[in-house]
């Protein structure tokens, strides 16, 4: 029995080790995996917030809104550097819109500490391709 438990450790921490080995995309490879099968549209001021509305941050590069089919893409203007997948975006709205001129508050998820802001710019709207027919 005790030559079994050291074993089932052993066998476990194999088994964990290709989960832990997969690697992440480097931040400009996550966002364009994305985006794959998407064009892009005019960059806007604004984007309505629906409460359907979802967000995803791709580390110290963008943060990526979806709306319905649309995926709205914004490289903040500064504080890009401080984006972490792993943070919660506290926006405070105005309106019912979601601006450029528009800040987004970082807190980290497990603390709920403020680690930063970042300062939006414009919004630039990804759908997908129509097949054609």
């Amino acid at each position: 029995m005790r030559h079994l438990i050291p074993a089932l450790f052993a066998a476990a921490a194999m088994v964990a080790v290709p989960a832990a080995a997969k690697e992440k995309l480097a931040p400009e490879a996550e966002l364009a995996k994305l985006l794959e099968g998407r064009v892009a549209g005019e960059p806007q001021n604004c984007i309505p917030l629906q409460p359907s509305a979802s967000s995803q941050i791709i580390d110290k590069t963008a943060i990526v809104y979806r709306i319905g089919g649309t995926l709205w893409v914004n490289r903040p203007k500064s504080g890009a550097e401080s984006l972490n997948d792993d943070d919660v975006l506290v926006t405070k709205l105005s309106g019912s819109q979601l601006c450029s001129i528009d800040t987004v508050q970082l807190h980290d998820r497990s603390s709920n500490f403020y680690r930063g802001f970042v300062v939006l710019d414009k919004f630039v709207p990804y759908r997908r391709v129509k097949a054609a027919e």
